[in-house]
């Protein structure tokens, strides 16, 4: 077993505390843009709350903003963050052995950023406690810039409000295009996503909500089974190499 490291409460805190300062940019417009799709300050704040997904919660803004049926934000919501099954169960091994209650509070802090923080603790094991400080650090913030960026918002003119709609769209934008530097998957699965969404929706076939959860889930199937079989062909080509 590796050695303890980061023991306490206060560590956590330190190394999440770029994590607050990351999200403070991001959080902030999420507030503002709450607040010109029609949240309320208790509305918007309940989201970070309870929901704690950057790219979801943009997500879930812009089908409110559409009138999208409940249920289908929220099953769009759980299909978008699916990946945290994967990494909370990957932090399982990396923190320290404790009681289930405990590890199901601080899963819900865990995002990508605290993932990171947390994971790339190199050969050594984490406490309960430094889980803890890391998660909380990063929600507290996430959660109060979401109501400093809604007061913010509230206070702006009414027409600067409404032109505020597009800076949602162009957020999207933000959090797509460094993913896809460099990474041919992540390319693929946008332009697949895109071309499956605007077929179905602009032909009519399915509503916003529901083209793009079939979106979402058909391009990842696609893709990969595309990357599949192209692995496979790979290992054959490697073999016939090797044999010859």
């Amino acid at each position: 077993m590796g050695c303890l490291v980061n023991t306490t409460f206060s560590h956590g805190l330190k190394a999440g505390s770029s994590i607050a300062i990351g999200y403070f940019p991001v959080a902030l417009t999420f507030g503002l843009l709450a607040k010109t799709t029609g949240l309320s300050i208790i509305e918007a704040t309940a989201m970070s709350l309870f929901v704690y997904a950057g790219a979801a919660q943009y997500m879930a803004l812009s089908l409110l903003a559409t009138g999208v049926a409940p249920w289908l934000i929220v099953t769009n919501t759980f299909i978008v963050n699916i990946r945290h099954f994967l990494m909370t169960a990957a932090l399982s091994e990396k923190v320290e052995a404790a009681p289930k209650w405990k590890k199901a509070v601080y899963a819900f802090g865990i995002t990508d950023e605290t993932f990171s923080v947390l994971a790339t603790q190199k050969n050594r094991q984490v406490t309960t406690a430094f889980a803890f400080g890391v998660a909380l650090i990063a929600y507290s913030s996430w959660v109060i810039f979401t109501a400093v960026g809604h007061v913010i918002g509230a206070n702006l003119p009414q027409f600067l409000q409404k032109a505020m709609s597009v800076a949602l769209y162009a957020m999207f934008i933000g959090l797509l295009v460094p993913s896809m530097k460099g990474n041919r998957k992540v390319v693929l699965l946008a332009v697949i996503a895109a071309a499956i969404h605007c077929t179905l929706y602009y032909t009519h076939l399915l509503s916003t909500g529901w083209s793009i959860l079939v979106a979402t889930l058909a391009s990842a199937i696609v893709v990969e089974i595309l990357y599949v079989k192209s692995n496979k062909n790979v290992d054959r080509f490697t073999e016939q190499k090797e044999v010859n």
